[in-house]
């Protein structure tokens, strides 16, 4: 692709790609909308790094309400949250290490009536209160007791009923069927514990349901690793909207953009355009951040291949700070 093709580059990377320059240093590059990572833990990272290495949006998907609400939610990176877990009594993740207690809520009543201890409805009232975007949900069955049926019914309900997508986190044997089959809007993760069905696949894609990369924190895990990229592979076959978040907080991730996560994404058929669309993609916000663009220095690849490492330059800059150099 000759570098200073217009129509060529959005063949590559879409419509919103433009070639620029910044103003000051003059240095050229590619302008993309804003990145979001969607699967994020503000209080396990450093996220002043997030915008200089090309993170202008992130998902936070546990954390304590409190301290989540008292964030700006239009600063940097611009900021959608979960607020707390919401388990079993003794589910996952109570007593785990990096999970502050007030980052989980156990659910021990289906009750839909507010105020009740320990009720569905209470529980959402609460991250609804301080400001969530999702509801998060664990559904692990390795990691001890998990919601039943009819609680798990209860809290989508009442996340219904707040207009709040509920996102799941599934881990082992049987877990993402009941999360599909309950109507859960997305998957934390691509599904690392057991190759799922076709049928449940196809299930999923006719469900609307997202699911959330998530594949570098399986690197040291080859079952795992393996499991996930199959499941994901089949899912994008299938029309699957997949959207990049990396799980930032777990383990020895760099704060920015996964090169090597988006590799995995492009190896499992996220490719071009459609990498950039799960890169992009303001889910559960229904519109991009404003002033701000993703900035990729340097000529444009003229190979599809080279996308995910060229990507992993990027930064974030103000839309201001960008001169046009796109005349197509």
């Amino acid at each position: 692709m000759p570098h200073h093709d217009p129509f060529a580059l959005r063949e590559l990377l879409g419509d919103d790609a433009r070639l620029c320059r910044r103003a000051i240093s003059l240095q050229a590059g590619v302008a993309l909308p804003p990145f979001v990572d969607h699967h994020v833990h503000l209080h396990l990272i450093d996220e002043r790094a997030l915008g200089g290495r090309g993170i202008a949006g992130v998902l936070d998907l546990g954390g304590d309400p409190v301290e989540l609400a008292r964030r700006p939610i239009e600063g940097m990176p611009r900021l959608a949250y979960a607020g707390a877990f919401l388990t079993s009594p003794g589910g996952y993740p109570m007593g785990r290490a990096w999970t502050p207690p007030a980052a989980v809520r156990e659910v021990s009543d289906p009750s839909d009536h507010p105020g009740v201890a320990g009720g569905a409805a209470t529980a959402v009232d609460e991250q609804a209160s301080f400001g969530a975007s999702v509801v998060k949900v664990a559904l692990n069955a390795d990691g001890g007791t998990v919601l039943d049926p009819g609680t798990l019914s209860a809290i989508l309900g009442a996340a219904r009923g707040h207009g709040l997508p509920v996102v799941a986190h599934a881990e082992g044997s049987g877990m993402v069927r009941i999360a599909i089959e309950a109507g859960v809007d997305a998957l934390a993760h691509a599904p690392f514990s057991e190759l799922l069905d076709p049928e449940l696949i196809q299930a999923a894609v006719v469900s609307g349901q997202r699911w959330i990369s998530t594949l570098d924190i399986h690197r040291e895990d080859r079952d795992a690793d393996r499991i996930a990229r199959m499941n994901l592979e089949r899912f994008v076959s299938a029309g699957g909207v997949v959207l990049y978040g990396t799980d930032l907080g777990n383990g020895d991730l760099p704060v920015g953009v996964n090169a090597r996560e988006l590799t995995a994404l492009h190896s499992a058929g996220l490719r071009g355009t459609d990498l950039l669309d799960a890169l992009t993609d303001p889910w559960p916000r229904s519109e991009r951040s404003q002033g701000v663009a993703t900035f990729v220095p340097g000529a444009p690849p003229a190979d599809v291949d080279a996308i995910p490492a060229w990507l992993g330059g990027a930064t974030v800059v103000p839309t201001e700070e960008l001169i046009s150099d796109d005349h197509g």
